[in-house]
């Protein structure tokens, strides 16, 4: 480590200057507002296999090393993006739309040196299998070699780091491909990490769908990470199938909540609102319908109103806005196209739906919507915005089967003063992840994944380490 550079603080005008080109790419421009950010290189796939050359040709050094010096340089690449973590969190606001305060821009940056930090932490010893005086098994994980990653528009940095740091602790180079929509946000995370990072470690290749297609393919790429869609998933698993290359997918949910009968609304309607709305609702495992009893509906649904009325939305540089726009044209329109057949079917507008036109920015109102039925689209396809379906139920068979039914289960929630009847209920839900009395609470610690058409693969903790590594047996 001491030969490491030291590691200085950027400003927001240092980071644009390190990864803006000279008015050549693409014009990036803020979704809440209109306004020119500024223009991001844009790279084919010969800048792909000249990065992947560079991540080659630097792994074995580093997958030398032990697991507690790859663990300082983590250490050390956390304290980076926290010494110019507010330069990063006006980028993200700028690009992705996202607000700076609430559980947003600059708590995306926090978990940032969070999970950097934890990922250095854990600890990953050999594993004795057997040890009878006869046979001596154990279990060692070698690093892949080189992991490509492919992240999301809606948790740019967070979602990187969540590839980056346990594919480096152990022992791999990464080359990373952001989303055509946030890759300012990604390339200036890399830059303020890599002020602490050996050279060649972490590349970012900003590009377009053939930069994805040609790294999901790539000959000299060992692994996989994706985070985006279930379609596109599926393209990465055929691509990669030539090379057999190993994969982790993390991919669309449309997660459930179910309201058992003994709550009190009033108690649980913020924890609720920000389980639907964390991010403005454009996050993988947000609650996207709320499964109520028919005794406490109109109760539940009330106080969700009155909470969702106290937050505002507006240009995330604002600092009094806690909700912000949807982060591109496209996403807005398929949010406004859901809400608006929920609408012409009968539906119930409790609050929103109305949006205004001829206003800059992708701002979609906070939006409830009460009396839909399950089959309708707004519940049964991921809105991926601020529009929350709240359904009727009258035994709880009835809302785990409606919580099944779809083909998909990344995440769900289920909420009761009571946690064993909690526990109970959650048991008999189908995904990866079930939370009680919150949801979407991600945690570093906890290991993370879909099942279904979700996604395969774990990530966070131990497990998500063990998932960038080769499993070798010795036994003697």
């Amino acid at each position: 480590m001491s030969t490491q550079p030291a590691t200085a603080t950027m400003t927001y005008q240092d980071l644009l200057a390190r990864i803006v080109g000279s008015g050549e790419g693409r014009a990036i421009s803020d979704p809440a507002t209109g306004e020119l950010i500024g223009q991001t290189p844009v790279q084919t796939a010969a800048d792909l296999d000249a990065a992947v050359s560079v991540a080659r040709s630097a792994q074995p050094g580093w997958g030398a090393r032990s697991h507690a010096e790859r663990s300082e340089y983590l250490n050390a690449a956390a304290d980076a993006v926290e010494a110019s973590a507010e330069a990063l969190a006006e980028l993200l606001s700028r690009e992705q739309g996202k607000p700076l305060n609430g559980p947003n821009a600059r708590f995306e940056v926090g978990a940032c040196s969070a999970w950097l930090r934890a990922a250095a932490a854990f600890e990953l010893e050999p594993e004795v299998v057997v040890d009878d005086g006869e046979t001596h098994a154990v279990v060692h994980y070698r690093p892949l070699g080189v992991v490509g990653a492919i992240g999301p528009w809606n948790w740019p940095m967070m979602i990187s780091v969540w590839q980056i740091a346990p594919s480096l602790r152990m022992g791999n180079t990464v080359v990373l491909k952001p989303s055509e929509y946030t890759p300012l946000s990604v390339l200036a995370l890399a830059a303020v990490m890599n002020q602490a990072l050996p050279e060649g470690l972490l590349q970012v290749v900003p590009g377009g769908r053939d930069v994805g297609e040609a790294l999901s393919a790539h000959k000299d790429v060992d692994k996989i990470m994706f985070t985006g869609s279930t379609a596109t998933g599926k393209a990465i698993i055929r691509s990669s199938a030539d090379t057999v290359k190993r994969l982790t997918l993390e991919l669309g949910g449309n997660d459930a909540g179910i309201v058992l009968d003994d709550v009190d609304p009033q108690a649980i309607a913020e924890d609720l609102f920000w389980g639907a709305f964390i991010n403005t609702g454009q996050t993988c495992a947000a609650m996207k319908r709320l499964y109520v009893p028919d005794a406490i509906y109109d109760q539940v649904c009330d106080a969700l109103v009155e909470v969702a009325g106290k937050m505002p939305m507006g240009i995330g540089l604002d600092e009094g806005n806690v909700l912000g726009p949807l982060q591109n044209q496209a996403q807005y329109d398929i949010v406004a196209k859901l809400v608006e057949d929920a609408r012409a079917s009968g539906a119930r507008m409790l609050m929103g739906g109305n949006p205004e036109s001829g206003q800059p920015g992708y701002f979609y109102p906070t939006t409830l919507v009460a009396d839909i039925d399950n089959a309708n689209p707004l519940v049964a396809e991921e809105q991926f915005g601020p529009a929350l379906p709240i359904i009727r139920y009258s035994t709880i068979d009835e809302a785990v089967q409606m919580a099944n039914g779809l083909d998909v289960g990344l995440g769900a929630s289920v909420w009761s003063a009571d946690p064993a009847r909690a526990r109970e209920v959650a048991a008999r839900i189908e995904a990866g992840t079930v939370w009680i009395n919150k949801h979407g609470a991600v945690d570093p610690r906890v290991p993370f994944g879909g099942v279904k058409q979700s996604g395969y693969g774990l990530e966070f903790g131990v497990a998500g380490l063990k998932a960038l590594g080769v499993p070798q047996v010795i036994a003697g």
